[in-house]
């Protein structure tokens, strides 16, 4: 219901300080387009008080069950950020095998082609991913480099995000547990290295699945998105994680940092986080983004627009250690862009002191 989600995005946008969420459907006739459309509008009606401005959710992207062309449309309607599906395996016998005959997943071509109807409905920002454990990884990888490869040959531009989540075991799921194909920490290094160097301008997802040793590891081969106090229940947002179940999760997490930690961690191995929705909105979307991505250029963007959004959410959301070490990389990136950017330096400095002063979501 709107009033559940409302109460489910109030934590991650107001307490937490997530600027973007990933919206999860499932292939429920409840969860129809209809159903979307309005969970989405919810979403970014939330708009919550914080310590020096407001939290809410800037971008909203969707992971989904393959929709008609139709659907499609009037999800890019709703102002999606990145339409999400994943194969979940590309090999044709294993996932016959997983996705009986009958069932809502059972049609692979259906589900293989949705990228396509998607870039042909006009949403310009697609991502990829399979489930690393379901089949030999190196077939899997191969498959999402062709798959990458005939959405340039087909439109120009090939996806936008690819995710390689690795199976874990959960619940009444004999096979998670029990896969000859898993995939061992360092084959999984070594994908993610394969992957960054097929697809170069791809963003590249690494989820709380994983450990904190093994996002660490992969700090450096390249991997660009990441989420942080992730809740995997229903309602597990709005209530208060020591009381939730474990039967009500999908899987067991890798990683259970805070965001605040997470954060933290990264500023003092001298990584900035940002938390940047401006392309979304100021245009920077599917084949201009290819453009600026390939070329380069889209870097420029998201070192100043990280350092507004870094900025943002230092003063709305960080804890008194997480906000010292957050200051000091700040300032380090701050004295780079006056050297390597002068002329973008000036606005940037004039965006940077109206944030401090309280004003928010400025962005070049």
């Amino acid at each position: 219901q709107p009033e559940e989600i409302t109460r489910e995005v109030q934590q991650p946008a107001g307490g937490i300080g997530h600027k973007r969420l990933i919206a999860v459907y499932g292939e429920s006739p409840e969860t129809d387009i209809d159903y979307m459309q309005e969970s989405l509008r919810t979403i970014y009606a939330v708009k919550e008080k914080t310590r020096c401005g407001w939290g809410q959710i800037r971008r909203v992207n969707v992971n989904a069950a393959p929709l008609s062309i139709e659907s499609l449309r009037r999800l890019k309607e709703a102002g999606i950020g990145t339409y999400q599906v994943f194969q979940e395996t590309y090999h044709r016998k294993t996932y016959a095998a997983l996705h009986p005959q009958q069932t809502p997943k059972s049609d692979y071509r259906w589900r293989l082609y949705c990228m396509h109807r998607a870039l042909e409905a006009g949403i310009d920002d697609v991502g990829i991913g399979a489930l690393f454990g379901l089949y030999d990884w190196r077939y899997e990888a191969l498959a999402m480099v062709l798959h990458a490869r005939e959405l340039e040959a087909a439109f120009g531009l090939g996806p936008h995000t690819i995710s390689f989540p690795r199976l874990e075991p959960a619940d009444h799921a004999p096979y998670a547990g029990n896969s000859p194909y898993q995939v061992a920490d360092d084959d999984f290094l070594k994908l993610v290295m394969v992957l960054r160097l097929a697809i170069p301008y791809a963003g590249m997802i690494i989820t709380a699945r994983e450990t904190a040793a093994i996002r660490n590891a992969t700090l450096k081969l390249g991997y660009t998105q990441t989420d942080a106090s992730t809740r995997l229940g229903i309602g597990a947002y709005s209530e208060p994680y020591e009381t939730q179940q474990s039967d009500r999760q999908q899987f067991i997490l890798g990683d259970t940092r805070s965001l605040d930690e997470l954060v933290a961690d990264l500023a003092r191995a001298g990584y900035i986080t940002s938390f940047c929705t401006a392309g979304y909105r100021c245009g920077r979307t599917g084949a201009l983004i290819m453009d600026l991505l390939k070329s380069g250029k889209e870097g420029v963007f998201c070192k100043l627009n990280a350092i507004l959004t870094f900025r943002e959410w230092l003063d709305d959301f960080a804890s008194a250690s997480t906000k010292g070490a957050g200051e000091v990389l700040i300032e380090r990136e701050l004295e780079e862009a006056s050297r390597k950017l002068p002329e973008l330096y000036p606005t940037l400095r004039e965006y940077y002191r109206r944030i401090a002063a309280g004003e928010r979501d400025l962005y070049l």
